[in-house]
């Protein structure tokens, strides 16, 4: 790893797009400095989420940049969000320009 990088975990979140304003409050509560959101369609488990109708069958994708121990923490805290939504949730060790 070149000395001019930083290292720290990716966590892509993949949902429906009506658990936007609960994700990002989690965000928030656990010290989050930053995330990127975007629309997001595709098919999987839970069927064909196209976003043809707005504010239903579509899903929204957020990303952000944390240390392992915030990593943990957002994962534990996103599980119980699957019991009733649609929602996955992945981390990736990345390198690159951030703080």
């Amino acid at each position: 790893m070149s000395s001019s990088l930083t290292q720290g975990i990716l966590v892509t979140i993949i949902g429906e797009a009506v658990l936007q304003d609960r994700l990002i409050q989690l965000l928030t509560q656990i010290g989050v400095s930053g995330y990127t959101l975007i629309p997001a369609q595709g098919a999987g488990s839970h069927g064909r989420r196209m976003g043809d109708m707005a504010g239903y069958n579509t899903n929204i994708e957020i990303t952000t940049i944390v240390d392992s121990e915030t990593c943990e923490q957002l994962l534990k805290e996103l599980k119980p969000f699957q019991t009733t939504h649609a929602l996955i949730a992945f981390r990736q060790t990345v390198d690159g320009l951030f703080d």
